[in-house]
């Protein structure tokens, strides 16, 4: 059974404008990428506990295959939901990608 998820509205930006970004820089990437980072929400909705949990054991982070992106999430089981706190590029500084569901 797969489980909705919420994309945190940051998360959502960072998605849309690293798509642009990707798409600039050659005609094609961009979709390569989306379909990169669906391939795997849809492995998280699938199976939410499979990833390593980090932060405070309560967030987990799945890699974004043949992209340097990290989808950071929670799973809370008794609500049944998936929250997308961000969709982050891994050089980045750590601290913003743990974000509250709002």
């Amino acid at each position: 059974m797969a489980f909705p998820y919420r994309l945190n509205s940051q998360a959502h930006e960072e998605y849309i404008e690293a798509y642009e970004w990707y798409e600039e820089k050659q005609h094609g990437l961009g979709n390569r990428f989306m379909n990169s980072v669906e391939r795997r929400l849809q492995q998280i909705s699938e199976h939410p506990e499979y990833f390593s949990r980090r932060k405070h054991n309560r967030f987990r982070e799945a890699k974004v295959e043949h992209f340097p992106y990290i989808i950071v999430y929670e799973f809370f089981k008794q609500k049944r939901i998936i929250h997308i706190a961000a969709i982050y590029h891994s050089s980045r500084r750590e601290g913003g990608k743990y974000r509250r569901m709002k």
